[in-house]
């Protein structure tokens, strides 16, 4: 049977803990390796997968993730079956509210579920960095003959606590959901690590539009899928969990390991992205058979210039995206965005620089992530003097110095008169 599989993308959480990145963007639209989004995670793999019904559900600050989509996620109207739509909070709740919750965000959508009238929902998060083979998930929810499946990764029962935790049988069988309590349950047949929910499910249709119109009406329910509507179905419905450590991306090696990141604060984030440094980083950009898509770029080629004593444009283990020129400085262990300029003399080292910045002849950077459009200005120091840094940017407890942004001038068609 070929199945109708319909997929919503969770994209409208306000992400203040990666403040101030979000303070002008949605979490989903932060830049990511130089040239992603966060958001391309998730709808690379619902397309690599075979998924190409998606709606996306917007709510705070969604003017760059919605420029986004339309500049990378356009199908071309080819097959009415394939779409990337951007759907705002539809105001459908009691009293005309923004999405109150997860569930409730499919909530307002629930028309778009009816009309497409599909045999599967899935319902994935767009604030995680990882890469998923979704069709093997659908393949393991079908086999199950299970009405609801949760991906779960397993997590060392010392930091489950900081999760929701599923308890499950041998078999994958939910028997429970555990939000972050001391002592959570482990998986079976393993003292030492817990399955901790990923928030990306798979629902039967019928079983989820019930469920949906059923928590609607409760006045007690937050409204969320891990909180409400899935610890209510522990018993009464066959759910599963499906265990991310199987999942087999195509064209990785075999014994490749899953890959997935919660980049919930600034420490993470930069974490995650200085994993890409590495000679073999666990997280596999290059891989021709599971790409990652993103909007496409006129960029020119990046370029080195310069071949003199004390100016030399040189990057060592960085990532440098389309467009940018290191004009005689030096930068290493660092990803660079598009449109990067790194004059004579300036050194860049393990920093995040996001599109546009431009670093000053003779500037010094150092453990920091600089907003785009940033100007530093020549001579300049950031990551050097913390107390200094304070008193003009944010900087974490960890001593990484996040450098706020400015919007750039847009420019606007003429028209002759």
């Amino acid at each position: 049977m070929q199945l109708r599989v319909l997929a919503f993308v969770l994209a409208g959480g306000k992400g203040t803990r990666l403040y101030p990145l979000t303070k002008e963007r949605a979490k989903p639209a932060v830049p990511f390796g130089g040239r992603y989004r966060i958001v391309d995670f998730v709808l690379s793999n619902l397309t690599n997968s075979g998924v190409y019904s998606t709606y996306v559900l917007v709510q705070f600050k969604s003017q760059s993730l919605l420029q986004h989509i339309r500049d990378g996620w356009d199908f071309g109207g080819m097959l009415k079956s394939q779409f990337m739509i951007p759907v705002p909070a539809q105001m459908r709740s009691a009293g005309e509210t923004w999405y109150r919750g997860t569930a409730d965000a499919v909530y307002q959508n629930i028309n778009l579920i009816e009309q497409a009238d599909p045999h599967l929902v899935c319902i994935f998060g767009a604030d995680h960095i990882y890469r998923m083979n979704i069709r093997e998930m659908i393949e393991f929810h079908e086999h199950k003959r299970a009405q609801a499946t949760v991906a779960a990764i397993p997590v060392p029962k010392e930091e489950a606590r900081e999760f929701g935790v599923i308890e499950s049988s041998h078999d994958g069988r939910i028997t429970g959901f555990h939000e972050k309590v001391a002592e959570p349950p482990t998986m079976p047949g393993n003292d030492e690590m817990c399955f901790a929910s990923m928030g990306n499910y798979i629902f039967s249709t019928g079983l989820l539009l019930r469920e949906l119109y059923a928590d609607a009406e409760n006045e007690n329910s937050s409204h969320d899928f891990g909180r409400d509507i899935l610890p209510s179905l522990v018993g009464k419905a066959d759910l599963y969990a499906y265990d991310f450590n199987t999942n087999k991306i195509p064209g990785d090696p075999p014994n490749s390991k899953s890959y997935w990141r919660d980049v919930g604060t600034i420490d993470a984030y930069y974490d995650a992205n200085m994993d890409l440094r590495s000679v073999n980083p666990e997280l596999n950009l290059y891989n021709r058979e599971w790409k990652l898509r993103t909007a496409g770029f006129e960029d020119p080629p990046a370029k080195f210039v310069f071949n003199e004593a004390g100016r030399r444009g040189t990057a060592i283990d960085s990532i440098v995206s389309g467009g940018s020129i290191l004009s005689g400085g030096l930068v290493k262990g660092s990803v660079l965005g598009r449109g990067v300029r790194v004059h004579t003399g300036a050194i860049v080292e393990d920093s995040i620089l996001f599109d546009n910045v431009d670093i000053g002849r003779h500037a010094k950077i150092r453990r920091a992530i600089l907003d785009r459009n940033v100007r530093v200005p020549e001579g300049a120091e950031i990551g050097y003097n913390l107390e200094e840094d304070r008193k003009r940017h944010y900087v974490t407890e960890s001593g990484i110095v996040v450098v706020e942004g400015h919007r750039s001038h847009v420019e606007l068609a003429t028209m002759s008169v």
